[in-house]
């Protein structure tokens, strides 16, 4: 792979090539795809879904809309030092072309910004929820009438996926979706597979996978664009744009150390506990006389928080450069913080928050009741879906048809895309509006 072509400036639907170097400076395509999203329905509706604690009441809980700018921010942040000295060890992507250290920061921050927008209700136990309607519930009956990749698809509910048909797919009067450059699309596919074969292989771009077969022919559009190297011939598998690895390493930054936070607030996590985890992350770097003038517990973690993103993003970095042939020829098969020298410190952070906030009883509770909330829904839309496409639909599954969108994407002859566009309309239903829509269906209107 080669950076020339992994920078594509390319939209849906372009005829010319647009060159880095024939920009307006005061607004670069890569921060068009910024504003695109920021601006776009779906993530607004990420402020009222989960990232931690699902309906959760307190105000300093990350939703996931606020998890997103965070991650967007590190992800700035890590791509402009990563351009900085790209840019140096290739200098001729300045020099011919045109490229600035700054592109790098706006790709990674675009796409950092998406990186949850196709995320459903509840977190990720919402993806569950999904999938275990179509593999275990009332959604097998389906199963017969989709090809092996197609159910799949929907036995294995990805965000992912969901995300990529959020920001892609094509409707009336916006052709190919929200129209991003081909390279933050390609900086958001941090899984470049179809959902089958199932991870073939233990490196980290088969750990899920990336788009649905309804955006196959867009992905593969993208991916040859962006001159992404072939994994497979038999199935749809490509190479990770290097770039995803930044805005993978903006995330798990983001969730390591603010989703402890967020449990050190909620007193799920001891302070002493908590400071002391965060002091072995960046003891190197702590000034003691600063450290020792803060006087309450939130003002030390505070700083104990920026030093530790702060610490991972040159991590981040550093690592990134070290290993970017290998990357660029598709030979790094791991997450960039998985060979960090932190390593152990951020394993000891995440296995405290998976015992203390992800399996916490607030935590399961809540994920139990949106469970079921999810299943209930899909009953009665998965329904109306298969008669619909049959031409059967009884006069409830006229109004509940009636009732959606009409910005959804339904056809009289794919039972797959039916069940996708309802799985696409639950997805971006917010906590609260799922909870209101299962209300309704059990005739609570009040």
């Amino acid at each position: 792979m080669n950076w020339e072509q992994l920078l594509s400036l390319k939209r849906f639907g372009d005829t010319n090539k647009r060159l880095r170097k024939e920009q307006d400076e005061s607004r670069l395509g890569f921060e068009v795809d910024y504003d695109r999203i920021i601006f776009s329905s779906e993530f607004r509706g990420l402020q009222d879904k989960t990232q931690v604690v699902p309906l959760s009441k307190i105000d300093f809980v990350h939703t996931r809309l606020t998890h997103s700018l965070e991650v967007s921010v590190v992800g700035r942040s890590l791509g402009r030092k990563v351009g900085r000295l790209l840019l140096e060890k290739h200098p001729h992507l300045e020099n011919v072309h045109g490229y600035r250290m700054n592109d790098f920061g706006a790709i990674v921050a675009a796409a950092a910004l998406a990186h949850d927008i196709g995320n459903p209700p509840f977190g990720h136990s919402g993806e569950k929820s999904i999938g275990a309607y179509f593999k275990d519930g009332n959604g097998a009956e389906f199963k017969s009438d989709l090809s092996n990749k197609e159910y799949q698809d929907l036995c294995d509910f990805e965000g992912n996926a969901n995300g990529f048909k959020i920001l892609t797919e094509s409707r009336e009067g916006r052709e190919g979706g929200l129209r991003l450059s081909y390279a933050t699309l390609g900086a958001f596919m941090k899984y470049p597979k179809e959902s089958l074969p199932k991870k073939p292989t233990q490196h980290i771009a088969d750990k899920k996978y990336g788009f649905f077969q309804s955006e196959k022919d867009m992905f593969a559009d993208v991916a040859l664009e962006l001159g992404l190297t072939k994994r497979s011939e038999k199935d749809l598998s490509f190479q990770r744009h290097p770039l995803a690895f930044l805005v993978e390493a903006a995330d798990d930054i983001c969730y390591t150390i603010i989703d402890f936070e967020d449990g050190i607030n909620l007193g799920l996590i001891q302070e002493e506990y908590a400071l002391e985890y965060l002091i072995n992350l960046v003891r190197a770097r702590i000034k003691t006389e600063n450290y020792n003038a803060l006087k309450t517990t939130e003002d030390r973690i505070s700083y104990l928080r920026a030093l530790a993103i702060g610490t991972l993003i040159d991590e981040s970095a550093s690592l990134f450069m070290k290993h970017e042939e290998a990357i660029l020829a598709g030979n790094f098969e791991t997450a960039l913080l998985d060979v960090s020298q932190y390593k152990a410190q951020i394993k000891d952070i995440i296995d405290l928050s998976i015992k203390n906030i992800y399996r916490s009883k607030e935590v399961i509770d809540k994920e139990i009741s949106g469970y079921e909330i999810l299943n209930q829904l899909l009953k009665a839309y998965g329904k109306m879906a298969y008669n619909y496409t049959k031409g059967q639909m009884s006069n409830y599954d006229k109004l509940l048809f009636n009732a959606l969108p009409k910005t959804l994407n339904f056809t009289h002859d794919s039972l797959y895309q039916n069940l996708l566009a309802v799985c696409l309309y639950i997805s971006k239903l917010s906590d609260t509006n799922a909870m209101l829509l299962h209300q309704k269906l059990k005739g609570n209107i009040s």
